[in-house]
């Protein structure tokens, strides 16, 4: 099949990688793959595909004509079979471009945001919308914009090889760690102000955060008010992190809203104890107390004591990261994405 991928982000999160990792894995299985994004994208980098299968386009929103005209003339030019979008502002440049019968709209939505009416009408061509969760699903079904037969649930996939073939570096003390983008939704400053708790009962314990983002001073300085910074590291972007998590004892989620986790089930792949704030998408990917601890979101002393708890009892831990280990290769992992969104593209009979 010949495909066309749309991601007008301009950061690297959850949503980015499932574009690069399915993309990457289609081309692995012979379809012709090409991606729109916008200029200084972060994705080209992370795609095994050459400069002339990635069109850079402004996209700059859902009503940008002059984006729109160009993705419908490469899709005639190239013959597009499946046009696939990932972002709401996408959205209508991908249904004018998929207008045509012998094209499909597909669509994957990734955050739990509600889409507003005016997706209706641009929807209404999608023959399928993937939900990467049941939580996604609900909201989408609450917000009447498409209907039943258009949901697919298809849950988030992590490619569990990277971090089978992962090495686990020896370092002295214990490490506890987060991933994600610093943003206000994320509350790495539960994180923080947990980790000064922790610090209190295991001192040598060291704490990392991977990420980017504009809050990162903030986050800076109530390091420094807490008196922590001989302890905690702030690592930026990290390109690999199948390395990273590894070698973390324990992998902290604070986060106010996940529509899945990928970071948590990255973790979970990479054999590290989890401890998440029971947000949709962590409930959905973790059992509470057999692979991963699930704390109230915004309650800091409880994400403290859940982590002390696992460092005080490392055969517990290790027990309970094997679980998770197993999980995440039963049910989380990409060759079973990449199955179920490639019998959406093939199925023949979605046109209502």
């Amino acid at each position: 099949m010949n495909i066309l991928q749309i991601s007008s982000a301009s950061s690297f999160g959850g949503g980015e990688r499932y574009v690069a990792d399915l993309t990457n894995a289609l081309i692995k299985r012979g379809h012709e793959l090409h991606v729109a994004v916008r200029p200084k994208s972060p994705l080209p980098r992370h795609l095994r595909l050459p400069s002339e299968r990635i069109l850079t386009l402004p996209l700059r929103n859902a009503l940008d004509v002059q984006s729109a005209r160009a993705l419908d003339s490469f899709v005639r030019s190239r013959g597009i079979d499946i046009v696939h979008a990932h972002m709401a502002r996408d959205y209508s440049l991908a249904a004018y471009a998929a207008r045509r019968r012998e094209t499909k709209f597909i669509v994957t939505r990734h955050v739990l945001f509600q889409l507003s009416r005016l997706h209706r009408h641009t929807l209404a061509r999608a023959t399928r919308v993937i939900a990467v969760s049941q939580a996604v699903a609900r909201e989408l079904r609450a917000s009447g914009v498409v209907n039943e037969q258009q949901i697919a649930v298809i849950p988030n996939g992590v490619d569990v090889e990277r971090f089978n073939l992962a090495r686990t570096e020896s370092h002295q003390g214990l490490l506890v760690g987060s991933i994600g983008e610093i943003r206000t939704l994320k509350r790495h400053d539960d994180f923080i102000r947990a980790a000064a708790q922790i610090a209190s009962q295991f001192p040598e314990t060291r704490f990392v955060l991977a990420g980017t983002g504009e809050g990162r001073e903030q986050l800076e300085e109530l390091v420094v008010d807490l008196a922590m910074e001989d302890k905690f590291r702030f690592l930026g972007w990290v390109e690999e992190a199948e390395q990273l998590l590894c070698e973390m004892d324990v992998f902290v989620s604070a986060s106010e809203t996940e529509s899945f986790g990928l970071a948590i089930v990255e973790a979970m792949a990479a054999e590290t104890a989890v401890v998440a704030t029971a947000t949709d998408g962590a409930c959905e990917v973790i059992e509470n107390q057999q692979t991963g601890l699930l704390v109230p979101i915004g309650n800091v002393d409880q994400i403290a004591a859940a982590v002390i708890n696992l460092l005080g009892d490392p055969d517990g831990r290790r027990e309970m990261a094997m679980r998770a280990k197993r999980a995440a290769n039963e049910r989380f992992s990409l060759t079973r994405m990449v199955d179920e969104v490639e019998q959406i593209y093939v199925a023949a009979d979605f046109r209502r």
